[in-house]
């Protein structure tokens, strides 16, 4: 027996409770994720960075996902520890990034900032890419949309409190123009001292409460039988990309212009609404950190609408398809984000918000229910890698292209910058219309991959 015959044995059926707690180490990790979206930008702001730099200074994520993610998932698939192939790298990517959000709000300097996130995206990559893979293992195929949608939901969850935690400092007391020597603000330190801690916590919880399902002998004769190595690994990445199923190159062509746009979106709100609302204060004047409070609660906001719309998906998903549920929803937040820099009232600002936590669901989800579909179980944790190189590789591109007609094209507005993101969103709604659901045979034991 093969190893790619034995992915497909029977596996128990897990509860909704089951499903819950083996996704909740995904909240520490993105509510880490949420953290930097929230205020890598403003940090690098206080430390005299400009607007022109950001991008380059964003480019530790993209790159280190780019390295990391297909070769950590090439590695899951033939580990065969006794603490499973998941898990190992889970904990390890968990344990420096609670150690990495420790030291960031403390950088002294611009240059240690951006170095620090190099080691803080590397260790958060570690930790997620086999965590998506976790879920094909574990779950049954029909309980695939179930699980992916659920971490959709605690995506929502989790960056809804990253984003909001600042403010809900403020709102307990902590004063909002109380710095550190580097015009940290104290309330930025405090946020990500609780990220540290949700960082590690959850996924030793749902390493506890929901181990890996253990492998037969059959299977680590299979694996152990690979040939193992760097050499091999990077010749298994390579073949893997040769032999790419058409939906998932399909799926690259919206992977484009959705990443494009979401990272257009995160560099720029704070200075965007800094512009509109605040009259383009200074980095260090109490208008800049007003603007990065209120791109916080927009964030949280758009956040917990993702993590309710998440699961309403599910029926959605299953009744009309993964594929037209995201296009809808990418549409809505390209309007949105279009529209946002023609609003100059704080209370209106939530409405395009609407449609931008609409689409964050959808991207967490639907994505990987339309692969999970058309990927051979046995390659599961190397294709998960190289999926994950479609949102890394376009946030590489505008990282390198954003600076070069920024100020040529966009007249150094950071509001047109959001426009684009707007543009690139409703390209990624048009191109998600051309991918068709896979017809493999293990695709269509769920409703919800059609």
């Amino acid at each position: 027996m093969d190893c790619k015959t034995t992915m497909f044995r029977d596996k128990p059926r897990l509860s909704f409770w089951q499903i819950l707690n083996m996704n909740l180490g995904f909240f520490g990790i993105q509510f880490s994720f949420g953290l930097q979206q929230s205020n890598m930008s403003p940090i690098y702001k206080y430390l005299g960075a400009n607007e022109a730099s950001l991008p380059l200074l964003w480019l530790a994520g993209p790159v280190t996902g780019l390295i990391v993610q297909p070769l950590v998932g090439a590695l899951s698939d033939r580990t065969t520890s006794r603490w499973g192939r998941r898990t190992p790298y889970f904990l390890a990517g968990a344990l420096l990034c609670s150690l990495g959000l420790l030291a960031m709000p403390f950088s002294p300097t611009l240059w240690f900032a951006a170095g620090l996130l190099w080691i803080l995206d590397t260790a958060n990559n570690v930790a997620m890419e086999p965590y998506r893979a976790y879920v094909s293992d574990r779950l049954r195929p029909e309980q695939h949309g179930l699980g992916y949608l659920t971490q959709s939901a605690f995506t929502g969850l989790a960056q809804t409190l990253a984003y909001l935690a600042p403010s809900v400092l403020v709102w307990l007391g902590m004063d909002p123009d109380a710095t550190n020597g580097h015009h940290i603000p104290q309330v930025t330190i405090v946020a990500f001292l609780i990220g540290a801690l949700f960082s590690f916590t959850t996924v030793w919880w749902s390493v506890r409460s929901t181990p890996e399902l253990p492998l037969t002998a059959q299977e680590q004769r299979a694996l152990r039988a690979r040939a193992r190595g760097v050499a091999a690994t990077l010749a298994e990445i390579l073949a893997a990309v040769r032999e790419m199923p058409p939906v998932m190159r399909r799926l690259w062509w919206m992977k484009l212009f959705q990443w494009y746009g979401m990272l257009c979106y995160w560099i720029y709100i704070v200075p965007a609404l800094a512009s509109t609302m605040f009259d383009h204060p200074a980095a260090d004047s109490p208008g800049f950190r007003a603007a990065g409070l209120l791109a916080g609660q927009l964030g949280g906001f758009y956040n917990f609408v993702a993590f309710l719309a998440a699961f309403a998906m599910v029926p959605l998903a299953a009744r009309w398809g993964a594929r037209r549920v995201h296009a809808v929803c990418l549409a809505l937040a390209g309007l949105g984000m279009c529209a946002l820099p023609a609003v100059h009232s704080t209370g209106w600002l939530f409405l395009p918000m609407v449609g931008v936590g609409l689409a964050w669901a959808s991207m967490m989800g639907n994505p990987y229910i339309l692969l999970a579909g058309a990927i051979p179980p046995e390659r599961a944790g190397v294709y998960m890698g190289i999926f994950n190189m479609f949102i890394v590789l376009p946030m590489i591109l505008q990282m390198l292209t954003m600076p070069l007609y920024y100020h040529a094209w966009l007249g150094g507005e950071p509001t047109n910058a959001i426009r684009v993101a707007g543009s690139c969103l409703l390209a990624a709604a048009v191109a998600t219309c051309f991918v068709r659901a896979p017809s493999r045979a293990h695709a269509t034991a769920s409703p919800i991959d059609a």
